[in-house]
């Protein structure tokens, strides 16, 4: 049975980052493929201006076409309304029965993982990898915050201080992009003047 991984977000825009987290998930995961799958609205940014996602999803395939284990998977982007990994992970499921997914989240997420929707549910349909921090510690959490984060498999991060945020940032401030982002993602997010105001 193929094994994937799922890597969503909003990639606004894809970063290094995500490529690094991808390829960590591709060794310590034992998986086959990494999916980059774009949110429409993630329930966690409601409210936050979101560039539109005919850009998100070129800037995905941009970076990918080269790189035979990633693939982009749009099921999210077929829904409307907010993005609940719930719905996400039966729809995947039932459309691919012969594939085994786990579901990729960086280490922000790990101590958030308990509020999330129906999580023990999801818990019971799908595997989750959680890419750790050195020196990010879980000691804090509830018994009921570990009960459910002992269900993560957790694999190394290296610490890397990139984010979609920081990006769109230094685009406004005219800083370049150059290794932070792939060549492709830089071009088009000039050619389209994306983050500049």
């Amino acid at each position: 049975m193929k094994k994937v991984g799922i890597l969503g977000g909003t990639f606004d825009p894809l970063h290094i980052g995500h490529f690094i987290m991808a390829d960590q998930s591709l060794f310590y995961g034992g998986l086959d493929e990494i999916w980059f799958m774009p949110a429409h609205i993630p329930p966690h940014k409601l409210g936050r201006k979101i560039t539109p996602v005919h850009h998100r999803i070129e800037m995905v395939k941009r970076a990918i076409e080269n790189e035979p284990q990633f693939r982009l998977c749009t099921i999210e982007l077929e829904r409307d309304g907010p993005s609940y990994t719930l719905d996400t992970v039966k729809e995947l499921n039932s459309r691919y029965p012969n594939i085994s997914f786990s579901f990729i989240i960086g280490g922000d997420m790990i101590e958030y993982l308990p509020n999330w929707y129906r999580i023990e549910e999801l818990l019971s349909l799908i595997q989750f990898i959680g890419l750790v921090r050195p020196g990010y510690s879980l000691d804090n959490l509830t018994s009921k915050e570990k009960q459910i984060i002992k269900h993560v498999k957790m694999i190394p991060m290296p610490q890397l201080e990139i984010s979609s945020t920081l990006i769109r940032q230094w685009v406004k401030e005219g800083r370049p992009l150059r290794h932070v982002v792939p060549n492709p993602v830089e071009q088009y997010i000039k050619e389209n003047h994306l983050y500049e105001d």
